[in-house]
């Protein structure tokens, strides 16, 4: 019999203890892989295709609109490659539930700055910049709602009233379906030409939400922003210019600190469940004294007895770390496809799932670490003689 199946035997020796630990530990790391990954995927995940792109809103919320003059003079500062506007509509098919995020755009200058993230052939873009009603929608809204090209829909807007029926409600010809030129980038949201929103629209038509500019190089980005917020300092609508991911950390930094909530979140499952486990882990050796004095009676060294006992907690840990770690990967994937609208790609990334096996190590040897200490130190005469 060797250290692996006397390990096995120990830990299992009282299978619902063990189950029960096992799924503690499986729930904090349910609760660590999932809301890890979500802030991994907001805050730290990579973004190559906007990498060289800014966003100019104004400065006091990006709610508060921009004079439709600025377009053109953004578009003269020194650094600047080409400028768009973009303008949120909202958007929902038939009922609220059904949400389309849905901007106003101008066609040929969106292409410009946007049209490496979206794949749609020549005819498509042309149609899009011909018809003044057109719009073009994402793959996986599309594919939500069975809208195809050529079709007509209403589109209902929860701001903005259509002058020509004294509704909220447009019509508008599907003249494209786009795709995203890369596999963890979302296919989702719908754009229509600006001026069709601008003619009739009974409000805002001379403003926009916001200009999107593609630069000339990342290293350009500081000094661009700098010329810009200049340019429009002590004015009616100042303005804030900053790179695309700085651009989604303040929006979600609208709804909370998301890592300061994980951070507690977790800890505190962390905290509760290292203190069951380590408590449990010192009940089952003290139950185990007088065999721990026949295994050194027999010849186990001391550190051998405590390499044992660190192997039994560190299994506990990493089996429960492991289960935990695979199903937030799942529920991630059917996340992904449910709110790929919102959310775009996230899933359970390397970097957390090395962070949480290094974490799983760590666990199990704190937790093993007090009892595999008192087996170490366990005289024989006095582990034989412990009732």
């Amino acid at each position: 019999m060797n250290e692996g199946t006397l390990v096995r035997k120990n830990l299992f020796r009282k299978g619902l203890r063990t189950t029960l630990l096992i799924f503690s530990i499986f729930i904090a790391f349910l609760i660590f892989g999932t809301l890890g990954s979500f802030d991994y995927a907001f805050n730290y995940a990579p973004n190559p295709n906007g990498a060289n792109r800014l966003l100019t809103i104004n400065k006091i919320n990006f709610t508060q609109p921009l004079p439709f003059a600025y377009l053109n003079r953004i578009r003269g500062v020194e650094g600047v490659q080409a400028a768009t506007m973009m303008n949120w509509f909202g958007g929902y098919y038939q009922e609220g539930k059904n949400q389309v995020q849905t901007m106003s755009v101008e066609p040929e200058s969106f292409r410009s700055v946007y049209g490496n993230d979206f794949i749609l052939t020549p005819a498509q873009w042309e149609a899009f910049a011909r018809d003044r009603t057109g719009i073009i929608i994402g793959e996986d809204t599309a594919k939500r709602y069975g809208f195809r090209v050529g079709q007509r829909i209403p589109l209902h807007s929860d701001i903005y009233t259509n002058r020509s029926n004294g509704q909220q409600v447009w019509d508008f010809n599907v003249v494209g379906i786009f795709h995203a030129a890369k596999a963890e980038q979302p296919a989702s949201g719908a754009y229509f030409n600006y001026e069709y929103f601008r003619e009739s629209a009974t409000f805002g038509n001379d403003n926009i939400g916001m200009v999107a500019m593609r630069t000339a190089s990342v290293d350009q980005n500081d000094a661009v922003a700098s010329r810009i917020d200049r340019m429009f300092a002590n004015s009616a609508a100042e303005t804030k210019t900053q790179d695309e991911l700085a651009f989604g950390r303040s929006f979600l930094a609208q709804i909370g600190d998301i890592a300061f909530i994980i951070t507690l979140v977790v800890s505190a499952a962390f905290a509760s469940i290292l203190m069951v486990v380590g408590n449990t882990m010192v009940m089952s050796i003290r139950e185990r004294t007088a065999e721990i004095g026949v295994l050194k009676t027999l010849g186990f060294s001391s550190g051998r007895v405590m390499r044992m006992v660190l192997a039994e907690s560190l299994a506990l840990s990493l089996t429960g770390a492991l289960l935990g770690l695979g199903v937030a990967a799942i529920i991630l994937l059917g996340l992904n496809t449910a709110l790929k609208d919102v959310v775009g790609g996230v899933t359970m990334s390397g970097w957390v799932a090395g962070l949480g096996v290094a974490i799983a190590i760590l666990f199990g040897l704190i937790t093993g670490a007090a009892p595999a200490a008192s087996a170490f130190n366990l005289k024989i005469v006095e582990a034989l003689s412990r009732k």
